[in-house]
């Protein structure tokens, strides 16, 4: 595994970006996070030895930018070269996540055709509004592999119509002091949607307030990922 972030900086978009976990991070270091910049990994993918040999390793999942979103507008000038070094590194897979599918269309290569093959692309949502909007939007575009990250999920939604070609839904709560709660039977209801239509599931995170059997607990940070793997529900499909 690898992480790829050819730039840093982002706008909140949504109601899932209430705490995101980048701008909180910049805050603490005193950075703009609205202010969209190029870093100095933006060419790690194709960066090589002295030998010529690739320093990322072939046969691995690039998590393409984590510190930001690939799609967000700022990033346009800067996109096509991105591409192009996928298109180079056919031996690696690329996975981002967006909550800007709407733009994803207008941001393909041209030469995108069906998709690339090793390009994952993960739809970010957080409640039925935002689910209905994007959904409807990624289930007709040309991909060859795709995920579903409701994460933070902030309500009950129902995700069953959209999930024909996803490969995997991913679920998590919000984490912050502040977070709104994570409901168990929601993680639940959206495990058996995943089921009912043949597509993996993970539980990736509890949230930081997390309502199980109608008690609500106060998790810390640390615990959320380690929590959830112990509810052991997780589904290959």
């Amino acid at each position: 595994m690898s992480m790829w972030n050819p730039w840093r900086g982002c706008h909140r978009h949504s109601e899932g970006c209430r705490y995101c976990y980048i701008h909180k991070g910049d805050k603490r270091k005193g950075i703009d996070t609205g202010q969209v910049v190029r870093t100095e990994k933006f060419y790690a993918p194709v960066e090589k030895t002295k030998s010529g040999i690739y320093k990322m390793k072939p046969g691995q999942t690039v998590y393409l930018c984590f510190s930001s979103d690939f799609l967000v507008e700022d990033a346009d000038p800067w996109r096509k070269e991105c591409w192009e070094m996928m298109r180079e590194r056919q031996d690696l897979q690329f996975l981002f996540l967006t909550k800007r599918i709407e733009r994803f269309a207008a941001c393909m290569p041209a030469d995108w055709g069906d998709g690339y093959e090793n390009v994952t692309v993960g739809c970010t949502v957080e409640n039925q509004e935002m689910a209905d909007y994007r959904l409807a939007i990624f289930q007709e575009l040309p991909l060859k592999h795709k995920n579903i990250i409701c994460q933070p999920l902030i309500e009950a939604i129902d995700i069953r119509k959209y999930l024909d070609g996803v490969e995997l839904t991913v679920v998590g709560g919000e984490s912050d002091k502040n977070a709104r709660p994570l409901s168990y039977e929601w993680v639940l209801s959206i495990r058996q949607q995943c089921i009912s239509q043949n597509c993996a599931f993970e539980f990736r995170q509890c949230g930081t307030h997390f309502i199980k059997d109608g008690k609500q607990y106060m998790l810390k940070v640390k615990d959320l990922g380690s929590q959830a793997r112990k509810a052991n529900i997780n589904w290959k499909g």
